[in-house]
């Protein structure tokens, strides 16, 4: 048994696998909503902050210690990663959760995106896309290879703290957003007249804005896709209306629909348009795979194999072992 625990910027999730001749399986799936990006102030990761994640991991552990699972494997994101306290905010996390935690870089995080979208779907000419809680990565790839791998500090959650100024953007909030994220991708000239009419949506954004887009348009359950025309309707819909206090029926709507990410849907949404609109793309795909997933089978895989080709050898010396007894 296998356990990988996402530190991100909006949630903390446990992913327990079990590995048998070659095949992993999802045996378990566990979430908790922190909001940790909402406790950097002035670019410090705050003890409020510190203290709510270590207990979160804190209760991981204890499951994973009843459950005597040994292989576990703890990474961060953008919200431990940006932190200008970061270095001793992780120490002090380890110190109290007892368990050690890995911080990835943007870029790495980028990557493992990728490697985990790969493992789910055909990716051979795109454009990867996912939005966090603190972070936005963006991996243009052909010919199923990654061009270049980029993380822009701008997600659901810190783009809420840092531009919305009531539960739900307004207008000028929205424009707002998107004119910092347009700052953040003119960084990279290499990006300047890319096209790509797909985007491959990974993350929790990207999944709930799809939740999103079948319940408003009436969709078959199992629809993956989003149109971009019918992403800009949503924010149009469901953005707050200037000097208007936020409507019963929106509220209603995102409560039924996404009750757990209320206030940094819309803003990730607005990322998410503003990221599709500067690329030309006409649709986004929307995948369950992503970092998890890449970081399982870039770092847990390769070590699960090594092992269980171990305990083959094993098995075979002892049975050859028995065999010659035997026949003595």
């Amino acid at each position: 048994m296998y356990a990988v625990v996402d530190v991100g910027s909006n949630t903390v999730r446990l992913n327990i696998y079990k590995l048998e001749y070659g095949n992993l399986s999802l045996v378990l799936n566990k979430k908790e909503s922190v909001g940790l990006a909402s406790y950097v102030k002035n670019g410090q990761m705050m003890p409020s902050g510190i203290n709510r994640v270590s207990q979160v991991l804190l209760d991981f552990k204890t499951l994973l210690d009843d459950l005597q699972i040994k292989n576990v494997n703890v990474f961060a994101t953008a919200a431990l990663r940006n932190a200008k306290n970061s270095k001793a905010a992780v120490a002090e996390v380890e110190k109290r959760a007892g368990i050690k935690v890995q911080v990835i870089s943007g870029e790495t995080e980028a990557e493992l995106d990728f490697i985990g979208a790969s493992h789910a779907v055909e990716v051979t000419d795109g454009l990867l896309v996912d939005i966090g809680g603190g972070s936005t990565e963006l991996v243009p790839y052909k010919n199923g290879k990654i061009k270049k791998a980029v993380s822009i500090p701008l997600g659901s959650l810190n783009t809420h703290d840092r531009f919305v100024t009531g539960i739900l953007p307004n207008k000028d909030d929205r424009k707002a957003i998107k004119k910092a994220v347009l700052a953040e991708i003119a960084k990279y000239p290499d990006f300047k007249g890319g096209k790509y009419p797909i985007i491959c949506g990974v993350g929790g954004t990207c999944r709930a804005a799809n939740k999103m887009n079948i319940d408003m348009f009436r969709l078959p359950l199992e629809n993956s896709n989003i149109k971009f025309a019918n992403l800009k309707r949503m924010i149009r819909i469901l953005e707050n209306k200037d000097k208007e206090a936020v409507s019963v029926d929106t509220l209603d709507i995102m409560l039924r629909v996404v009750p757990d990410r209320v206030r940094t849907l819309l803003p990730g949404m607005i990322v998410l348009e503003t990221v599709a609109k500067y690329f030309g793309s006409e649709s986004i795909e929307v995948t369950n795979a992503g970092v998890r997933d890449g970081f399982l089978y870039k770092y847990v895989v390769p070590e699960a194999l090594k092992e269980e080709k171990k305990d083959e050898k094993a098995e075979k010396k002892a049975e050859k072992k028995t065999k010659k007894k035997g026949k003595a």
